[in-house]
């Protein structure tokens, strides 16, 4: 057994974990397995000390359609827990459903004969891209759906079928059965057939003009790996990984210079929940709105990462194991990618009386994974800084999810890419972030700061001051850019050297809120993208911003449930729940293959220290950053104005 309580499932306990499954209540060959994953122990467990190992899973009998949650004891071998959830509650679409969804259109009749009225033929080029269904309001039974989108490629087999769409054409297939149970035929629409392609077999030699860079460390790495438990110059951590999340950090701390031992920030931090919701009007466009954790399992969609490609120095990887469908581990290599790397100036000052500039060069430590979700790629990077500084960013890249026009037309809802009737709709990607806190201790309070002026009308006087509020009960807030207001979550059992508690803050950088209307089933079911951060108490259970089961969810769920009963959140273990993202107003620049676009957040200590921590960084040695600021040799050039 593991001594690390955040040590993924190994492929030993993955197979321990099916096997009590498959030879207790689930042994009939139908049921499919969505997920297997350690179940993390709360936080009451780990003071206790009453941390058991054990593995939860996600199972589906595609018999009866019917799901249910399990957990095992991995120290028995036991399985302690079997629920049936109630009918029509879909777990996250596993990786071959994505396969066999495509599968069953491509060898549909039905669907051979509409593709053939359009003069497609050759299904070996058709593309059938699934999506999931969401839910619209229609009594829907508790069949397992997807909807597949349709598009071609046109002679080869490398060309992007992303740049011939079948417009107004998407096709339902029931996953269990595997087979299709609907057409939504909305009329014929030109299919592009102009060629737009981003591989290298069709743009020819790539330019040579570009020098190589070589980062290197001569006297070797300044992070330490024990298992999956990291140390970086004053910070320490935990990796962890799930099918859901992906990437997981836990025990997020930093070295206390005076004693020694470590302050605690976060208890865990996660990306927990995405949804994509597109803006241009008929069905096939309005029913694009994927919640890409909660339906399609982030972990799952990992990529194996490359030295030089998707991670450039002195790397080390971790792996991830999973389970398939049939409950077979098997894991994917390199999937989390950790390094440090340079990150320019941290602070510099030039002392012009003096002559004397003092500068110091800022690093951090990188901790990332990427995942390929249909079209889309998402980089995920947690920074660790120097100061303390937490930073959060995605990379998003890909292809864009394109449309179909009549040649000649254009639309008000997306971008044209090119005269052949393609274009590109406009969408949001919204993102939700679970901060489980642990400022200095597990009794945190939260405050909110608004910039404000005082009312006067003095022509010369016109203070403002940072007007803090504390936020009582569990809510949903927003951001404001006139006040600019953030949030603040402060310890209850310590204080700097100002007697103020210490304290790390949140500013919303990219507050990107849903576009849907109120009464819109998307927004109804994406109810954490409607504000810029939430703030829970912690409990039990409350692990997703769209609930535990979004894929054909109707509504709701999630974090309007878990703030329901207003609990206090003063003095208390709290959780705060961040959304933010990209609102994407398409450019011609983005296709056929997108330049990243970047969203994220920062986390500061805001008073947590009582100084600049970042004081004692050694100087660079060997050239005269840290000895003069004027321009040249030249005596008098002290007197200039004129730092480097």
């Amino acid at each position: 057994m593991s001594t690390n309580p955040f040590e993924p499932l190994r492929r030993e306990e993955l197979s321990a974990a099916v096997d009590a499954l498959k030879s207790g209540p689930a042994a009939s060959d139908e049921f499919r397995f969505s997920s297997v994953a350690l179940k993390e122990p709360n936080r009451r467990e780990i003071r206790e000390g009453t941390i058991k190992r054990e593995a939860e899973a996600v199972l589906i009998d595609r018999a009866t359609g019917l799901a249910y949650e399990a957990v095992v004891d991995l120290e028995t071998g036991s399985v302690v827990k079997w629920l049936e959830l109630a009918p029509g509650t879909q777990p996250p679409i596993m990786m071959d459903e994505f396969a066999e969804c495509e599968e069953a259109v491509k060898n549909d009749t039905k669907v051979r004969e509409a593709l053939a009225k359009r003069g497609l033929t050759d299904m070996s080029l058709v593309c059938a891209e699934p999506w999931s269904i969401g839910y619209w309001g229609e009594e829907q039974d508790s069949r397992r759906v997807m909807r597949a989108l349709m598009y071609t490629r046109l002679e080869d087999e490398d060309d992007n079928c992303f740049a011939h769409p079948m417009e107004n054409f998407t096709v339902l297939v029931d996953l269990n059965k595997q087979e299709v149970i609907g057409i939504e035929d909305d009329g014929f629409l030109h299919v592009p057939t102009e060629l737009n392609n981003y591989h290298p077999k069709f743009l020819g030699a790539a330019r040579t003009d570009l020098k190589p860079i070589e980062i290197s460390f001569p006297q070797g790495r300044n992070f330490t790996v024990d298992g999956n438990h990291v140390e970086w110059a004053d910070w320490s951590f935990d990796i962890g990984f799930t099918p859901r999340e992906g990437l997981t950090l836990h025990r997020i701390g930093i070295k206390d210079k005076t004693s020694g031992g470590v302050r605690s920030i976060l208890h865990r931090a996660s990306l927990t929940e995405m949804v994509v919701p597109y803006g241009a009007p008929g069905r096939s466009q309005q029913q694009k709105n994927a919640f890409d954790a909660g339906e399609y399992n982030f972990g799952y969609m990992t990529n194996s990462l490359v030295l030089g490609c998707d991670c450039l120095g002195d790397i080390q990887y971790f792996d991830a194991t999973l389970v398939d469908s049939l409950g077979r581990p098997y894991t994917i290599e390199n999937a989390i990618c950790l390094h440090e790397e340079d990150d320019g100036i941290l602070w510099k000052h030039w002392d012009f009386r003096t002559d004397d500039a003092q500068v110091r060069r800022s690093r951090r430590l990188v901790i990332s994974y990427v995942v390929t979700i249909a079209n889309y790629e998402y980089a995920f990077y947690w920074y660790l800084h120097l100061d303390g500084t937490i930073q959060f960013e995605i990379k998003a890249t890909g292809i864009l999810s394109t449309a179909g026009l009549e040649p000649g037309e254009t639309s008000k809802y997306g971008q044209l890419l090119n005269k052949d009737g393609l274009y590109a709709p406009i969408h949001d990607h919204i993102f939700n972030a679970r901060l489980e806190w642990a400022i200095d201790g597990d009794r945190n309070s939260v405050f909110e700061v608004e910039t404000v002026a005082e009312d006067t009308d003095d022509p010369i006087i016109s203070p403002f001051y940072a007007k803090r509020t504390q936020l009582t009960t569990e809510t949903g807030r927003k951001a404001n850019l006139a006040t600019h207001r953030w949030w603040y979550v402060a310890s209850s059992d310590r204080t700097n050297k100002v007697d103020e508690p210490t304290a790390y803050r949140i500013i919303p950088t990219n507050p990107v809120a849903i576009k849907k209307h109120a009464g819109s089933w998307v927004t109804k079911r994406a109810q954490f993208a409607t504000k810029t951060i939430w703030v829970s108490k912690l409990e039990e259970g409350e692990r997703y911003p769209a609930g535990e089961y979004p894929n054909q969810s109707r509504g709701f769920d999630g974090l309007p449930q878990y703030i329901q009963a207003g609990d206090s959140i003063v003095e208390e273990e709290v959780v705060m729940w961040h959304s933010f993202g990209l609102n994407h107003v398409v450019r011609i620049e983005d296709w056929p293959v997108m330049p990243k676009q970047v969203t994220g957040f920062f986390i500061e200590p805001y008073g947590f220290f009582d100084e600049n921590p970042a004081l004692d960084l050694p100087r660079h040695e060997g050239n005269h950053c840290s000895t003069g600021g004027t321009t040249a040799g030249d005596p008098a050039a002290g007197s200039q104005l004129h730092p480097h």
